[in-house]
């Protein structure tokens, strides 16, 4: 491409960089600049799918005092391409009474400080509101209304084309080799395709984020797992369609199950969070674990088989999650780039990827944002503690989580 120089540019469209870019663009038009590595839509990283899970309920205040603004950033995107995101199909927290029901008690707990509405569900309640599920009596939820799903692959793509229609440029298939600060203060992206320049670079470049940064002697203490969804092809679909069912997660005291109604094909979607091994960027594969896929039927045969049915496909994808499974949001102003902006969604931030794209604009144009991020900076122990002790599970190790401080740090 001819041009050179922007205002601003975005490493790495998926989910967040494609929101960013979005929000960019409405308000410098042709001054930004997108840069992908690979084609728009890939589904290398972790961003792709028909589905990803919305909702309000969250462990901790940092979150839900936050959370009703990303429905409100995807509404915005809604109104201008005419092109529906969000589904609000409810959303349920599930927990097992003497094992892991203090997780759902911190969830609502972090919903009702900020008076986010949500129903206390006792098994039989829960029985009683979906009947598809089974064995329920030993468990406890929380159901929130404004729960559901987001059409990950619709969603990146609206912010695309809404960013090419405001003038922003996209340039595909384009590595990011190195980043360099000038002598005036901007910074200039060394790429495959030649050279870029800008005032402010904003890297949300997920499993790849420190081969960007470790050029202006960044480092992100993250560690990528390469996970997995399976759908299952459900003789019952008329039970499973998004106007009849919920998206869930367990809570178990071994691993967090994940469930999604049907949205985008005929399928019904399940899958363990951060179960995965721990690979990197380069060493990951995209053959699906039998063993994982076999811990999803087992636990649908428990308490849902009537969702049960064949598989149709496994899809694997990468989470790249900080020690704290919590966002990092910030500048690299304490290595002298101040120019630079960071983002990593930590594994779960596809939900928030409209507000987080706000955020980032909001960062490189107005030098802050209006939303409270204290809580994702650089200067939290999780980030600056090299002897931080690695949980996989949201809010720490609240249902036991798993070490993998020492598969980080011999691996990445």
């Amino acid at each position: 491409m001819e041009r050179r120089s922007f205002e601003y540019i975005v490493i790495g469209c998926g989910g967040i960089g494609s929101a960013a870019l979005y929000w960019l663009s409405k308000r410098v038009g042709a001054g930004v600049l997108g840069i992908e590595q690979f084609e728009i839509g890939h589904s290398n990283g972790g961003s792709q799918d028909h589905s990803r899970i919305i909702r309000t309920a969250y462990h901790d205040e940092m979150y839900t005092k936050i959370v009703a603004d990303t429905y409100t950033a995807f509404e915005e995107a809604e109104k201008e391409s005419g092109v529906k995101l969000v589904h609000k199909c409810g959303g349920l927290l599930i927990a097992k009474k003497g094992e892991t029901d203090d997780v759902a008690t911190k969830y609502a707990n972090a919903m009702a400080s900020q008076d986010l509405p949500f129903e206390w569900l006792p098994g039989n309640k829960l029985k009683e509101k979906f009947p598809q599920f089974e064995h329920t009596e030993n468990h406890v939820a929380v159901y929130e209304k404004d729960g559901g799903l987001v059409d990950a692959a619709m969603a990146n793509a609206v912010h695309i084309q809404l960013a090419k229609g405001n003038g922003a440029a996209v340039i595909e298939h384009c590595p990011v080799n190195r980043l360099t600060k000038q002598t005036n203060g901007q910074t200039t992206v060394h790429t495959t395709k030649g050279n870029f320049t800008c005032k402010k670079v904003i890297v949300t470049a997920g499993a790849w984020l420190n081969q960007v940064l470790g050029s202006i002697g960044v480092h992100i203490p993250v560690y990528v797992t390469q996970e997995q969804v399976t759908y299952l092809g459900t003789p019952h679909v008329k039970d499973f369609v998004k106007e009849k069912f919920p998206i869930f997660i367990y809570h178990s005291k071994d691993h967090d199950m994940y469930a999604l109604p049907l949205h985008g094909n005929t399928g019904f979607k399940i899958g363990i969070d951060a179960g995965g091994p721990v690979v990197t960027a380069g060493t990951r594969n995209f053959t699906p674990d039998p063993v994982r896929e076999k811990k999803c039927l087992d636990f649908i045969q428990k308490i849902l088989p009537k969702a049960l049915g064949p598989i149709l496909y496994t899809k694997t994808c990468l989470y790249t999650m900080t020690p704290d499974r919590n966002f990092v949001i910030d500048t690299c102003h304490r290595q002298g780039h101040e120019n630079v902006i960071i983002c990593n969604g930590a594994g779960h931030a596809f939900k928030w990827s409209a507000l987080l794209g706000k955020i980032l604009s909001e960062m490189a144009i107005d030098g802050r944002t209006q939303y409270d991020i204290a809580a994702f900076t650089m200067d939290r122990d999780a980030i600056s503690n090299p002897n931080y002790k690695t949980t996989i599970f949201e809010g720490g190790s609240l249902s036991g989580g798993k070490d993998h401080a020492n598969d980080s740090k011999s691996k990445l």
